[in-house]
């Protein structure tokens, strides 16, 4: 069968990997502080005898869009979206770092600060924890502060969340969403970072965009089916030539 049959197998492959990320960032267009996945390709020649008029399709990169996305008052106490750049880090089971921008934190039974996942909230000397029937709040530093309702009184500064901002190009999404530092260490503190409390920011995933690229890719798709369809056919009729020798 013609050659032609393996060159458009592998654009058709990568356009349905590229499908799936486009449906993953529509699904997630609602998902606070959600960093839209980019996928790129790329294409490589096929060595071999003869000139090279074929190319594959292979991954180049997979990254994400780190542009900031909207951010929404929401007037609860333990929200809080970072204004600009910057993550938020949490702790892992494991104990390791990760980054998010989702800042929608609760409170467990043990009064430790959480993400509604479940990672801890890390602050100035590890996890944060808030005591009991306080009002808390959140300053444009990080810092945590508690207020007794039955007290009047001044704010007590409890910890600082541990704000961050590594290079970009030195973040890799994990399969839970948190970004960590690729070569596995922690970031340092980021007196720069800001953040707005009692508010969270929303994803950066254009609608628009994804739905007219879902469109451009669905054509893309039936393009190279078609490619397929035509050197079977060739292969056919060529079959069919040979078989009159």
């Amino acid at each position: 069968m013609d050659r032609l049959i393996y060159t458009a197998m592998t654009g058709a492959k990568h356009i349905m990997e590229q499908q799936a990320t486009t449906s993953h960032n529509l699904a997630n267009a609602t998902t606070t502080g959600f960093r839209a996945q980019l996928d790129s390709f790329r294409a490589v020649p096929v060595a071999g005898p003869g000139s090279p008029t074929r190319t594959f399709v292979v991954d180049s990169t997979v990254g994400a869009n780190y542009a900031p996305g909207t951010i929404q008052q929401t007037g609860r106490a333990l929200d809080v979206a970072v204004q600009g750049q910057g993550w938020i880090a949490v702790q892992l089971e494991d104990g390791s770092e990760a980054y998010t921008r989702n800042g929608s934190f609760k409170l467990n039974e043990n009064g430790l600060l959480q993400t509604q996942s479940g990672q801890n909230v890390m602050g100035d000397g590890g996890p944060v924890s808030i005591p009991p029937d306080v009002a808390v709040s959140i300053g444009g530093d990080g810092t945590i502060s508690t207020t007794d309702p039955s007290r009047p009184g001044p704010a007590t500064a409890l910890s600082r969340l541990k704000l961050v901002n590594p290079p970009e190009d030195t973040l890799v999404r994990g399969d839970d969403g948190l970004f960590r530092i690729r070569d596995g260490d922690a970031a340092p503190v980021d007196e720069n970072v800001r953040v707005v409390g009692g508010a969270l920011e929303g994803s950066n995933v254009n609608v628009v965009d994804e739905m007219v690229n879902m469109i451009a890719l669905a054509r893309q798709f039936d393009l190279h089916m078609n490619l397929m369809k035509n050197a079977e056919s060739n292969a056919a009729k060529a079959t069919e030539l040979l078989s009159l020798g």
